[in-house]
């Protein structure tokens, strides 16, 4: 099952399941290592049913909703249907449908894992950057459990954070930092013997598209 056809699938669970994966704090850390202003343009890539959408839009951001599955937008055009400053975009990282240097912020919540070529979404995250926009991505270190990537069709493992900074100094950012979030992203095993339990450490990456 691919990616985009796992998300399909789970888009009206998706709220209580990531409550069981990772909290709040995760996103109040990438909105604060960004400087999120009031009447700023966002994008939020891989918007899932729009957890980092929530939070800039209660601070007064306008924001662009990406993701690769109709019905995750689906979910959660119906959950913000009476909330005004959301545009949502059908499409995926790697080739993002929106213009070049049209936005002040980028956002990549617990997305990079799930796209087939993470340097290549780094580059397009960075291209719709204005000058001196914020990219940031927060997302889960490298780590040996399998079962995510069976169960929860994983393309990826996490990463080291070193070819993560390195990505996004290829991408031509400046000032590029990779720091520990201080949280867990928390899973267990649905079909794993032995109940296995998945703890991995979440890191927020970040850089400024240079003028």
């Amino acid at each position: 099952m691919s990616s985009q056809a796992y998300f399909d699938e789970v888009a009206t669970q998706w709220d209580t399941m990531r409550q069981r994966f990772y909290s709040e704090a995760v996103r109040e850390n990438a909105y604060a290592v960004a400087g999120v202003q009031e009447g700023k343009l966002a994008a939020d890539v891989g918007a899932g049913t729009g957890f980092i959408t929530e939070g800039l839009i209660a601070r007064g951001l306008q924001v662009i909703a990406v993701d690769q599955s109709e019905a995750m937008l689906a979910e959660m055009m119906r959950k913000f249907a009476n909330t005004d400053g959301i545009a949502y975009r059908l499409g995926e990282a790697e080739s993002l449908p929106l213009p070049d240097e049209s936005v002040d912020y980028t956002f990549a919540n617990m997305y990079l894992h799930h796209v087939e070529s993470p340097p290549q979404a780094i580059r397009e995250m960075a291209r719709i950057l204005r000058p001196g926009g914020k990219l940031v991505v927060t997302d889960m270190d490298e780590h040996p459990f399998e079962f995510l990537r069976s169960e929860h069709h994983d393309r990826w493992m996490g990463f080291k954070r070193a070819d993560v900074r390195r990505w996004l100094t290829e991408a031509r950012l400046g000032d590029v930092r990779v720091e520990a979030v201080g949280e867990c992203c928390s899973a267990e095993s649905r079909e794993a013997c032995g109940d296995q339990v998945a703890r991995v450490g979440i890191f927020v990456a970040f850089g400024t598209k240079i003028v």
